[in-house]
């Protein structure tokens, strides 16, 4: 007869309301359960409706039969075995195995259920927090830390699987235990019984002295672990810069000591978990010897007031009764990390996106790529301006360039016109359309974009290319490579389009990864390409390639592009200079040069130093 245990342990939205502040989750480390959070918990299993309330029969019915089993023990040893019956002795023995059979085939479905219904849950948690996490703008992601994400995906949403297939149902069954066993103690021997509550208040108390102890140093546990993983995330895509630099020993340090508080939290949840579960244990021990000793003494009397039977049931029963209370000391433990990390899950789920596409916002029809700033102002973070009334036009076909130092407001401009940011003030037209009122899918699907650092996913490189439209035939792939003219480097490669590209891109050269992203851009067929400092990783052998392919490339789009390299604006309509959000500068390469500006003075110095020397007159 095993006792069953736990495994180890809406109104329209605005568009530019701010929801959340810094990257920190703030949680009391003092609370307790809360049933707020297990309704929410409770929910989830909704989808799944008949496999929960068909566990929570099977939990109940579970939760009976253990102290059936008991029972029936005492009943077939006063009844048969005192009357020396072996007949009745036999069936009473196949009664109780039949029962026993039929608690174990109980225990299995409980646990399948149990099992499948936690997996269950997780399995729609992560693609709630992934599908969430695809709709929040670039401003969470420059505040939210990637471990604390991978945190909230992997160890929180794992707390919360424990807690709905472990804690809630083990708990029915323990409390069911509890109650049943009490009840038949109570019909047994009323006296005897009585000893037995004066435990609950001595229970009670010492439940709530270590509650708030557990509370506290299990959720220290869980936002510990997201400063590892975050560490740990970042070291990781920090490695080459670490080692440049000679910073192994220091990050070392730094590892260890977040390390060894993860480790002194463990060990406080640890100590009090130690505390309370031997104390819990001996107050079993000490209330099972009282009884021991009062019933025995009963049953020696010369009228005794139960027989050798009884006094075997009430003895079962009372070990079914307190054991529970262990467990359900663990389970406490279990749902505190279990609350901590829905928690934290749900604070992810609930932060709402800074802005979203405006309720009326509609679909972009095809455009021929007219781009119009109207004295656009915009500010990352509130009071401080990185662009100041920004007014300028690009007709369709027409390439722009962006030029200025590092922080003048390049990236800015592209980030509003690519939409991951909505300006503070002022109007961005694409094509007449108010960039507010369109959604940023259909303005994206019209779009291309190739950044200074691009991002290859793991996969080929045919798969990364096609990555802007999935659709694509092999051949319109080889194609849109062979436009760019560098079908011989996708060549040369191991596997030539079946390469795998390796995490980032890990496995191919800066170069190539470019050429990659080019060829994926070439492949979407943008009405508006957006370069992005695109060719700052390139040799100056690629770049010479790469440049005649992109005359056809930006032949017939709007393109803006960022660059330090003359050779990429040197062809623009439109030169653009920028200085602290101001433009200070505009016209074409002839006429800024001509003019003897701050444009004409980067055009030296990018003359020097790449040995090219400038006209004494404009070209």
């Amino acid at each position: 007869m095993a006792d069953e245990k736990s495994a180890p342990a809406p109104e329209p939205k605005k568009l530019c309301i701010t929801h959340f502040q810094g990257d920190l989750d703030v949680e009391d480390d003092r609370r307790p359960l809360e049933f707020r959070l297990i309704r929410r918990l409770f929910s989830q299993t909704r989808p799944y409706a008949w496999k929960r309330n068909l566990l929570i029969v099977l939990t109940f019915i579970r939760s009976i039969q253990l102290p059936l089993l008991a029972w029936s023990i005492g009943a077939i040893i006063s009844g048969p075995i005192n009357r020396g019956d072996p007949s009745a002795l036999t069936w009473g023995v196949l009664g109780f195995a039949g029962l026993a059979l039929s608690a174990d085939i109980i225990f299995h479905f409980r646990q399948r259920y149990s099992l499948e219904l936690g997996e269950a849950v997780v399995r729609d948690l992560r693609n709630q927090v992934f599908l969430h996490l695809q709709r929040m703008p670039m401003s969470f992601f420059n505040r939210m830390k990637l471990g604390r994400i991978i945190s909230r995906m992997i160890s929180d949403i794992e707390s919360v699987r424990v807690g709905v297939q472990d804690v809630f149902f083990v708990s029915i069954v323990q409390i069911g235990q509890m109650v049943i066993s009490a009840a038949l103690m109570l019909y047994i021997d009323p006296l005897l019984f009585s000893i037995i509550l004066v435990m609950a208040p001595i229970l009670w108390m010492m439940n709530r002295h270590f509650r708030v102890r557990l509370s506290r140093a299990t959720r220290q546990v869980q936002e510990s672990f997201s400063r590892v993983t975050s560490t740990l995330a970042e070291s990781v895509s920090g490695i080459r810069v670490t080692q440049g630099f000679a910073r192994q020993s220091t990050n070392s340090g730094i590892f260890r000591g977040l390390i060894a508080d993860h480790s002194r939290y463990n060990m406080a949840v640890v100590r009090n978990s130690a505390r309370l579960v031997p104390m819990l244990e001996l107050n079993s021990q000490f209330f099972i010897a009282m009884l021991l000793l009062l019933g025995g003494y009963g049953a020696l009397q010369p009228e005794p007031r139960s027989d050798v039977g009884d006094l075997i049931q009430f003895f079962f029963l009372a070990n079914l009764f307190f054991s529970p209370v262990t467990v359900l000391g663990n389970q406490y433990n279990q749902a505190l990390v279990a609350m901590a990390g829905a928690e934290r899950v749900y604070n992810l789920l609930d932060r709402e996106p800074e802005w979203e596409d405006a309720p009326e916002a509609t679909e972009l029809p095809p455009i021929e790529g007219r781009i119009e700033f109207r004295n656009v102002v915009f500010e990352y973070d509130s009071g401080r301006p990185v662009l100041h009334g920004i007014s300028f036009t690009v007709e369709s076909g027409q390439t722009i360039a962006l030029v200025g130092h590092t922080g003048s407001g390049k990236s800015s401009i592209i980030n509003l016109l690519s939409k991951f940011y909505l300006p503070t003030s002022g109007e961005i037209l694409i094509d007449g359309h108010e960039i507010r009122r369109i959604t940023g899918e259909s303005l994206h699907r019209q779009m291309g974009i190739v950044l200074q650092q691009n991002f290859l996913f793991t996969g080929t490189v045919m798969e990364n290319i096609r990555y802007g439209r999935p659709d694509a035939s092999d051949e319109e792939v080889m194609e849109a490579v062979r436009k760019l003219d560098c079908m011989d480097v996708i060549a040369e490669l191991p596997e030539g389009f079946s390469t795998q590209a390796g995490e980032r891109g890990g496995s191919l050269s800066l170069g190539q990864r470019q050429l990659v992203c080019f060829a994926r851009a070439m492949l979407a067929d943008p009405r508006i390409l957006i370069l992005d400092e695109a060719t700052s990783s390139i040799d100056t052998l690629t770049e010479a390639r790469l440049q005649r392919a992109l005359e056809l490339l930006l032949k017939g789009r709007t393109s803006v592009v960022v660059a330090h390299r003359l050779s990429t604006i040197r062809y623009a309509d439109l030169v653009l200079v920028l200085e602290n959000g101001h433009i200070i500068e505009r016209g074409n390469h002839d006429s800024l040069v001509a003019a003897d500006g701050v444009y004409a003075n980067l055009y030296r110095q990018f003359s020097i130093a790449t040995g090219k020397i400038p006209p004494t007159e404009p070209a």
